[in-house]
């Protein structure tokens, strides 16, 4: 694997203390393959860190969470996956996938990385779609030296879909997305998510719209496949041999116009479904409610995200006893 161990850092787009490293990795379907592994070191050296692995259409800007680890003791690190954010190159397709397992190439590296940089304990951390990866790489690495708890944020465990559409319509699009992966189907998400969030909309947050945009109307059919594939291990009840910490918003709207339910709900995920999965996980294993989250919980209003870091690190330090 041809990935440049050695690169010093360079500063990034974040601003004081922020810092990334670009990681190569051998041309996929699509040519030349990049991913970016952001850092923002605690003030005092540290043997723990955490990686924290971001959702669709998204990419690392949660300054905070990265500041909030920091405080307790971390490094923090970020990955900005092939194709997202930082990492995406001109010839490539934004968010474009076959198979989530392709992630774990830049995960690897990232805890490669991480280790050599004198870590010997890791959080490794997800939202959303970053969630399911995450558990995943967890499920699929046991025996990981580096990699002592799990925290993910509204994981993608499930579709957000009547019970018709996955039990007949979703496998019927994975099969087709195995002959058509570019072909665009409609997304279905919520149009106002990003509204809830960013500060030239609704929001307190700035982030590039190019990056993690404000409409999202289609997705590939390779998407739908990749997901759909990984969900079933997660449905099947995968083993997770660290301490787990699964944290969802109280509940799940649809606003159909800009409400206070934007502001307050997950209006991405069912909750019940994260609920219902994380479950089905084997181990060691919290899951654990924010009132008035929304999907992204550390965007959530500010005494919500207090909430969320207060039970983060109380269970982080209860676990590495």
């Amino acid at each position: 694997m041809a990935i440049q161990h050695n690169t010093t850092y360079a500063p990034d787009l974040l601003g004081a203390g922020y810092e990334q490293l670009t990681l190569n990795f051998p041309d996929d379907y699509e040519g030349k393959v990049v991913a970016t592994l952001v850092r923002k070191k605690a003030q005092r050296a540290t043997d723990k860190a955490v990686l924290y692995i971001h959702g669709f259409i998204d990419y690392f800007f949660q300054t905070e969470m990265a500041e909030q680890f920091n405080q307790h003791g971390y490094d923090f690190y970020a990955l900005d996956l092939r194709k997202y954010g930082r990492s995406i190159l001109p010839h490539q397709k934004y968010y474009y996938v076959l198979n989530l397992n392709e992630y774990n190439a830049e995960i690897t590296a990232a805890l490669e990385i991480i280790g050599q940089e004198k870590h010997d304990h890791v959080v490794l951390a997800g939202h959303s779609t970053g969630g399911l990866t995450a558990t995943l790489y967890a499920a699929h690495h046991p025996q990981h030296p580096l990699i002592k708890a799990l925290w993910c944020n509204s994981p993608f465990y499930d579709f957000n879909a009547p019970l018709w559409k996955k039990k007949f319509a979703l496998p019927k699009l994975s099969a087709l997305a195995k002959h058509l992966p570019s072909v665009k189907f409609p997304s279905e998400l919520n149009k106002w998510y990003t509204s809830s969030l960013h500060q030239s909309l609704k929001g307190e947050w700035d982030f590039n719209l190019d990056w993690k945009k404000k409409a999202y109307p289609f997705v590939y059919l390779s998407f739908v496949r990749a997901i759909f594939e990984a969900q079933k291990e997660i449905h099947q009840g995968a083993q997770i041999n660290v301490p787990a910490l699964i944290m969802h918003s109280h509940k799940t709207t649809y606003p159909k116009k800009f409400n206070r339910d934007a502001q307050t709900t997950d209006v991405i995920l069912e909750v019940k479904d994260i609920i219902k999965f994380a479950k089905k996980l084997q181990g060691d294993v919290t899951v654990m409610t924010i009132q008035n989250g929304l999907h992204d919980l550390v965007l959530s209003e500010a005494p919500v995200r207090s909430e969320v870091y207060s039970k983060l690190f109380t269970w982080l330090a209860e676990k590495q006893k």
